[in-house]
């Protein structure tokens, strides 16, 4: 799960929040610096960025934030990489330090990519093939969510078994002299070049350590550098002096000559800086009691967009009560989401939903059978009779259950809302809150026995399978562990069958797949391992000093495109 940005507003502001922004603007105004780049804007000066807290690693092959993803775009390159541009645009895959986009050969499962000459890390050292055997082989010897992006590679299930022996050397084969480096799979797999542009494949030195470099990134090839980073104070991005713009439509120079990133305060004392011109972006949401002055005094600042997301409720599906379907669905009946809504927001922040597909997404098609007047595709409200009769036919009636939420403001009043909506149809519900940087691992380990988990998923990258496939898919699931996507713990082999015969057909006929994603979308819906909440939002709040904004579906806000007064 990429680190979700959680937002409560104060709903009379919602109505002047829509009017006043609109999704992906930016500002008109100019910037300052030494000379103007194709695009308009302005080189030079420092862009400062705020956040209440760090992102943990810094290493590219470990990190899984949203936070540091968009500051990993910007100091690494993958073989490929989605074009940096707002809108549609930024769903294009482009070739980054490969020459260009290869067509897979034997039978779908090898892809040979060509190197760009002369590309230096930022301390100096030629980019080689043989660093991608470093690159991969990472992965498996790194513990965490990574490797099951590149489990497909010949050797990886040797790896993950016994990380200390990993052998790639079939799966991922470097010629140097050449300039080429060469993937093999056991299986084709049409979304291997999704996940290619993912920071876990961005390249590194072969001598990186095969072990997480934790506040001590490695060299990157991207247009800017680690100059420091200190989870206690702030971490510093400088132009990395070995760059050149090989290809501007992936990876453009940066607008800013420094980019500094700070940690620890308040998010009122962000956005009081940012209004103040002392800073130029929250990433945190801003908290309610700013949101009347953002939207009509800053208005020309606060820019919003729709996300490819959800909030959720995970159901385990392996202990009681969950273990029995019409509980499961019971609970969707009668979860209230438009409380959800109101809680994060409002309607003009988040939209409620039944199904895991997000609108606007590959395979996605209207559908929610747990609503009263259901048949449109659309969630109206909650169907308190319809969940009561199945709690008894259940025969889980009383039974007492854990929501296991988190102690930040949303997430607290996310899981106080379903522990209501649980014993509003007759069970004995109650929270367990734990913060925000231990929930995550603790929901996902089967050892805890985690009946109801509140989590969100972003997507990794636009395809169905990110959602479908790694939070309801048998190879997700990973007993006794911390990195277990599936917090639910289902396998369906009946649907895994559909899920893995889309993933095939994808490498042929990606329309077609989108198709069998789809009724694949509502028989993991039907049943109901989750309680689907609502599709979210994000505002971003800039200063008036920067101009240049651009929100990408998959990188959000483009943060080198910012100019700098």
């Amino acid at each position: 799960m990429r680190r979700s940005r959680c937002v409560v507003l104060a709903l009379p502001v919602l109505a002047l929040l829509a009017a006043a922004c609109g999704g992906g603007s930016s500002s008109s105004s100019g910037g300052g610096g030494s000379s103007s780049s194709s695009g308009g804007g302005q080189f030079g000066g420092t862009l400062t960025l705020l956040a209440n807290s760090n992102w943990g690693t810094a290493d590219p092959g470990k990190n899984y934030t949203l936070q540091e993803w968009q500051l990993l775009r910007l100091t690494y390159d993958g073989l490929v990489q989605y074009r940096a541009a707002g809108g549609s645009a930024g769903t294009e895959l482009q070739p980054d330090l490969a020459t260009e986009i290869p067509k897979p050969t034997n039978g779908g499962k090898t892809y040979t990519f060509t190197l760009r000459p002369g590309i230096k890390f930022s301390d100096g050292t030629p980019l080689k093939a043989s660093d991608f055997v470093t690159v991969f082989k990472r992965q498996f010897t790194i513990p965490g969510p990574a490797n099951g992006f590149y489990e497909n590679l010949i050797g990886a299930s040797a790896c993950l078994k016994s990380p200390s022996s990993c052998d790639l050397s079939k799966g991922v084969v470097a010629d140097d002299q050449a300039g080429t480096v060469t993937l093999n799979l056991t299986a084709p797999d049409p979304e291997l070049l999704d996940k290619l542009t993912l920071p876990f494949a961005f390249a590194v030195p072969a001598n990186t350590p095969l072990k997480d470099t934790g506040n001590n990134p490695p060299p990157g090839t991207g247009a800017y550098m680690w100059k420091s980073y200190d989870p206690q104070h702030e971490a510093v991005l400088v132009r990395n002096p070995y760059f050149k713009e090989w290809n501007p439509d992936v990876q453009p120079k940066g607008y800013p000559d420094e980019i500094d990133y700070k940690f620890g305060l308040s998010v009122e004392a962000e956005v009081t800086q940012v209004e103040n011109g002392q800073a130029d972006w929250v990433f945190d949401p801003p908290p309610s009691d700013r949101l009347n002055e953002l939207s009509t005094q800053y208005a020309d600042q606060v820019h919003v967009n729709p996300l490819t997301a959800e909030y959720y409720f995970a159901l385990n599906v392996n202990i009681p009560p969950f273990n029995n379907l019409k509980a499961r669905q019971a609970i969707n009946f009668a979860a209230d989401r438009n409380a959800y809504v109101k809680i994060y927001g409002g309607p003009s922040l988040a939209v409620p939903t039944c199904q895991v597909l997000p609108p606007n997404f590959p395979g996605y098609q209207p559908y929610c059978p747990y609503t009263t007047n259901a048949g449109d595709g659309k969630w109206h409200g909650p169907d308190l009779t319809k969940a009561k009769q199945l709690v008894q036919e259940s025969g889980t009636k009383g039974a007492k259950i854990a929501v296991v939420g988190t102690t930040d403001e949303v997430g607290k009043a996310i899981t106080e809302q379903m522990v209501s909506d649980l014993n509003a149809i007759g069970y004995n519900a109650s929270a367990k809150l734990l913060s925000g940087g231990i929930q995550y691992g603790y929901i996902q380990n089967s050892d805890n026995n985690v009946q109801v988990g509140y989590s969100q998923w972003y997507q990794d990258y636009p395809a169905a399978s990110d959602f479908l496939n790694v939070l309801y898919g048998c190879g997700s699931f990973h007993p006794h562990s911390d990195a277990s996507p599936n917090i639910a713990g289902f396998c369906d082999k009946s649907i895994q069958a559909e899920m893995d015969a889309a993933l095939t057909q994808g490498v042929t006929d990606p329309a077609g797949a989108n198709q069998a994603w789809a009724k694949v979308d509502q028989e993991v819906t039907d049943q109901a391992p989750m309680v689907q909440l609502f599709n979210p939002k994000l505002i971003d709040f800039v200063s008036k000093r920067v101009s240049g904004y651009q929100f990408s579906p998959q990188w959000y806000m483009l943060i080198s495109q910012l100019s700098v007064k």
